[in-house]
């Protein structure tokens, strides 16, 4: 059965206005449009940090260097813009692990009643495309219950366009928090070691075996010639792929910024106004939509002051709605004020 719901920041009437919009796929930014780290991210290497499209972390141990990228190769005809590309840059032909992962909030997953009689199954589809064929694997994880289940995939054709689908059985066993914590995790593996390949393909739900996790998984960290791109990614409660739903360009960047906020062009105003030499001045700064959790609040370039010292205010009292910055004058005047760029993270 299709579930309808809502994602973060909608409502009801903007659910009904929307038509044919319900929400249906659990993968954010599945049309990989939002690339708010920048569009290409190099050195990725040994449990990385996020790569270039939102919400795509590359899980990656002892299996190469590689570059993230938001791409304009599309399968032609079917509304898609982007892609998220994986390049390998440094071989590793005896690799440990590397996956492409999403992670995704207990709260938003109440619907498939995991754990329950009435457990959902889950239905993935995605377009692919790299110059290695073979055998590859999706698995899904339930961090709540250490319980995994994965399916494989093969592409057939070198450079080509293939559109997948992977239906996984719903897992009556364990149940997932309703919390705005890690619940389930959605791993597309691209290279597997012997310590995740040595058993059989884990293709029912169950207690977490290393060993089963990516069995026939092909190597694509054996050549720095290898690359592969995703897009249209959709996970469905359903028996059976529906059409890719695709969100206005506004929605999908609120969603992302649930998770990741960046202020990199212009500048915020953090304080402005008369100041007296030797204060502390404090100005609370509003996240643009509230983030799933209090956030890390980093990469601060102080973008223009004046009647403030050089250097980077102070951050402190933080919430998912925003912060507190504060800063020291260092002047008598009327017209003191101080900007500066950020990012903020909440990322799971």
């Amino acid at each position: 059965m299709a579930i309808t719901r809502l994602g973060p920041n909608q409502d009801i009437t903007a659910a009904k206005i929307a038509g044919t919009i319900n929400f249906k796929n659990l993968i954010i930014n599945g049309d990989m449009s939002l690339a708010q780290r920048g569009t290409s991210i190099t050195g990725l290497t040994n449990e990385s940090n996020y790569g270039s499209v939102d919400r795509y972390k590359p899980i990656i141990n002892g299996s190469g260097t590689w570059t993230s990228s938001q791409e304009t190769d599309v399968p032609t005809g079917q509304g898609f813009a982007n892609s998220m590309k994986m390049a390998c840059t440094t071989l590793d032909a005896t690799p440990n692990y590397l996956f492409v992962s999403q992670k995704l909030e207990g709260q938003m997953l109440q619907q498939i009643k995991k754990g329950t009689a009435n457990a959902e199954s889950l239905t993935a589809s995605f377009w692919v495309k790299s110059n290695k064929t073979g055998t590859y694997i999706l698995e899904l994880y339930d961090a709540d219950n250490a319980r995994r289940i994965s399916n494989s995939y093969t592409i057939n054709s070198a450079d080509t366009w293939e559109k997948k689908t992977l239906t996984f059985a719903g897992d009556t066993t364990g149940t997932l928090d309703n919390d705005n914590a890690q619940s389930l995790q959605f791993n597309l593996w691209l290279a597997a070691g012997t310590n995740f390949t040595s058993g059989t393909l884990g293709t029912s739900w169950a207690a977490n075996t290393n060993a089963d996790r990516a069995v026939g998984q092909v190597n694509l960290a054996d050549s720095t010639s290898n690359y592969i791109l995703f897009t249209g990614i959709q996970l469905e409660a359903d028996t059976s792929a529906s059409d890719f739903e695709f969100l206005p360009y506004d929605v999908n960047l609120q969603r992302c910024q649930r998770y990741f906020q960046t202020y990199q062009s212009g500048g915020m105003i953090c304080w402005s106004g008369t100041t007296i030499s030797g204060a502390n001045y404090f100005q609370q700064v509003r996240h643009i939509v509230q983030m799933r959790a209090s956030a890390t609040i980093g990469n601060f370039t102080v973008a223009g002051l004046n009647g403030f010292a050089s250097g980077d205010p102070s951050i402190d009292y933080g919430d998912p709605l925003g912060f507190r910055a504060t800063k020291q004058s260092n002047g008598n005047t009327n017209e003191a004020y101080f900007m500066y760029k950020y990012t903020a993270d909440a990322e799971l």
